[in-house]
C-alpha cells in the first residue's frame, strides 16, 4: 500500500470514486479541496494517474481524505471526508491516512482538525494521533485537532459524550469496551505533494 498527497486546494485533482464501495464518493469529485489517498502499490507509477474524474474512475485508491483551510483559523487546517474502500474497512487504512495527511498539512499548519460523528471514527481519530478538544460542531459532531497536548485526559470525555446518545448496540459495546486511548500509529512515508 502506499500514501500519497495528491494536491491542495484549488490545484488538487478531483477523484471518481464508486460510490457503492466509498462513502462520501461524491465529495471527491467537486469542490475545491485538497485530497491524499491510500492505494494499492504500483497505482502511483501508472501513467495518467490519477484520471480526470470526467473521464474515469480512480481504480486502486482504498482510501481518500479532502481537506481545507479552516474557515475561521488561518492556522488549522481541517480534514473533511474520509472515506475507506467498504471491502477494506476494519485495517487500519483511515488512521494511517488521516496521520499520515496530518503530518503533511502540519508543514503549512499550526494544527489539523476534525470533526467526528460516531465512536468509531473517534477511536480511528486518536489512533491517527488526534484529540479530543472538548469542542462540539453541528448537531452531533466532536471536534478532534492534532496536536492535542490532552489527548489521553481527554479521550473519556469523548466517550462519555457518545454514551448519553441513542447509540445502536454495537456501537454501545464498542465504547463500552473502551478502557483508554489507543496507541498512536506511526504516519506512513509515502509521497509528497504529486
Amino acid at each position: 500500500m502506499e500514501f500519497a498527497l495528491l494536491g491542495r486546494p484549488p490545484d488538487a485533482p478531483r477523484l471518481r470514486l464508486d460510490w457503492r464501495r466509498f462513502a462520501y464518493a461524491g465529495k471527491f469529485v467537486t469542490g475545491d479541496a485538497g485530497t491524499a489517498v491510500a492505494v494499492a502499490d504500483g497505482v502511483l507509477d501508472r501513467e495518467g494517474w490519477p484520471p480526470d474524474a470526467r473521464e474515469a474512475e480512480a481504480e486502486g485508491v482504498l482510501g481518500a481524505v479532502s481537506f481545507n483551510r479552516h474557515h475561521a483559523d488561518p492556522d488549522a487546517a481541517v480534514l473533511r471526508y474520509v472515506t475507506v474502500r467498504a471491502d477494506r474497512r476494519g485495517e487500519g487504512i483511515g488512521a494511517r491516512l488521516c496521520a499520515f495527511a496530518a503530518d503533511h498539512l502540519r508543514d503549512d499548519y499550526a494544527r489539523v482538525r476534525i470533526d467526528v460523528n460516531n465512536p468509531y471514527a473517534y477511536e480511528a481519530l486518536h489512533k491517527a494521533g488526534f484529540g479530543y478538544t472538548g469542542e462540539r460542531a453541528g448537531l452531533a459532531e466532536l471536534v478532534l485537532e492534532r496536536p492535542c497536548e490532552e489527548r489521553e485526559a481527554r479521550y473519556a470525555a469523548g466517550l462519555d459524550v457518545y454514551r448519553e446518545r441513542d447509540l445502536s448496540d454495537d456501537e454501545r459495546a464498542f465504547v463500552n469496551s473502551r478502557d483508554g486511548p489507543p496507541p498512536i500509529v506511526d504516519a506512513p512515508a509515502g509521497e509528497g505533494e504529486r
